[in-house]
C-alpha cells in the first residue's frame, strides 16, 4: 500500500538530501551498505530486549534505503547492479531483523515461539518474491496489506510498545500471508490471458519491491 503515491511523494522530499550527499561524494553503495549494518545492530538489540534502542536503529535501518535511491538519482548513477545491490540487501536487511526477534523469542518462557519470525521471513520472502518474478515475467504483483514498509511501520510498533511485540508479530504474519496469497492469486488470473507483450516484458526490480 505503501509502495505507491506516498512513496513517490517520500522521494520527492529526500530529494533534496540526496543532492546534498551526492554532492559530498558519498556514494550510495555505502548508504547501502550502512543501512544494512544498522539492521545487524537493530537485530541485536532485539535479540537482547533493548526495545528502545533497537526503535532507533530501526529508523536508522530504514533512512539509508530512502537514501540510497535519491543519491543514485542525483548523481546519475542508477543502475541494474545498483538496482540488484539494493534488492539483495533489502533480502539480508529483513533476514537480520527477523533473526533477531527469533533470538529474542528463544529466550523467552515459550521458546517455540521463535518460529513465529521464521515463519514471518518464509512469507515475506514470498511476498518479495511472487513480485520480482512476476515482473521478470511481465505481470504485475504489487500491492497487499502488508509490503516491506508496512513491516517496517508494523516492527516499530512493536518496538516502541514492547508489551505487544508478540502480537504484532502475530498480526505481521497474518497480514503478510494474506499478501502472499493475494499476489499469488492476482499474477494467476493475469496468467490466464494471453501472454504479456513484449512492452511489459522484463525490467529490473528495484530494492522498493516487498
Amino acid at each position: 500500500m505503501i509502495d505507491g503515491s506516498f512513496r513517490s511523494r517520500f522521494e520527492r522530499l529526500v530529494e533534496p538530501v540526496g543532492r546534498g550527499l551526492e554532492r559530498i561524494g558519498v556514494s550510495p553503495d555505502v548508504i547501502t551498505a550502512v543501512g544494512v549494518m544498522m539492521a545487524g545492530a537493530c537485530a541485536v538489540a532485539i535479540g537482547t530486549e533493548r526495545y528502545p534502542l533497537a526503535f532507533v536503529l530501526l529508523i536508522l535501518t530504514g533512512l539509508p534505503d530512502a537514501l540510497d535511491g535519491a543519491v543514485a538519482k542525483a548523481g546519475g548513477r542508477t543502475s541494474i547492479r545498483g538496482a540488484y545491490l539494493d534488492s539483495v540487501s533489502d533480502r539480508l536487511s529483513d533476514g537480520l531483523l527477523f533473526a533477531g526477534a527469533g533470538w529474542n523469542l528463544a529466550g523467552s518462557e515459550t521458546p517455540t515461539m521463535a518460529m513465529l519470525p521464521f515463519g514471518l521471513y518464509i512469507a515475506a520472502s514470498l511476498v518479495s518474491y511472487q513480485r520480482a518474478k512476476a515482473e521478470s515475467l511481465g505481470y504485475h504483483a504489487k500491492g497487499g496489506l502488508m509490503e516491506r514498509g508496512e513491516r517496517f511501520i508494523a516492527l516499530g510498533f512493536g518496538l516502541f510498545f514492547s508489551s505487544l511485540f508478540v502480537a504484532t508479530l502475530w498480526v505481521m504474519f497474518i497480514l503478510t500471508v494474506l499478501t502472499a496469497g493475494a499476489r499469488f492469486v492476482k499474477v494467476w488470473r493475469q496468467a490466464e490471458g494471453p501472454p504479456p507483450t513484449s512492452d511489459r516484458g522484463a525490467r529490473p526490480t528495484t530494492g522498493a519491491e516487498g
